[in-house]
């Protein structure tokens, strides 16, 4: 029987989990002139076409963090390296999986040296893609995943 003193953490699981807690970037966040999406990696597992299609779709959605006129400022490179898509028909995922978009978010300076790194992970029901009879749906799911995977990442860089 699974108590409440089981989920307290212990002193191995609380150092453990101490690495999962994100904290914010001291100081206002830095100023970005340049994104590059690179969805190679995605294409490279076999959903080329995907990839072409997740590209531009996040671009979109990060434009609100070019911030640096002129070009003076950070880079920010985000690498897109998996989407899973689950089966759904209705109510319930078949497999009782969720939709995932995996990507790095890279921010480098003026210089070139890299500032930071930030894994992200969206992951979301396959009922957020709306309906699924609908001949759209996995469109609808990935673009579902993009904007969350786009939230995370300005999360992530305190924007």
């Amino acid at each position: 029987m699974l108590t409440r003193r089981a989920l307290i953490p212990t002193g191995l699981s609380a150092l453990a989990l101490a690495g999962c807690q994100s904290a914010a970037r001291p100081g206002p966040p830095v100023a970005i002139a340049t994104i590059r999406i690179d969805t190679a990696p995605l294409a490279a597992k076999g959903q080329s076409a995907t990839a072409v299609a997740i590209a531009p779709m996040l671009a979109r959605e990060l434009s609100s963090l070019r911030t640096a006129p002129g070009g003076q400022g950070a880079r920010l490179d985000v690498v897109v390296t998996g989407l899973y898509l689950t089966s759904y028909a209705g109510g319930a995922a078949a497999t009782l999986g969720n939709d995932t978009l995996e990507s790095t978010a890279m921010l480098f300076g003026p210089d070139g040296r890299e500032i930071e790194r930030h894994p992200i992970l969206a992951i979301m029901s396959p009922s957020f893609g709306g309906a699924w009879y609908r001949p759209d749906v996995n469109q609808r799911r990935i673009e579902a995943l993009v904007a969350s995977n786009a939230q995370w990442i300005r999360r992530a860089l305190g924007g």
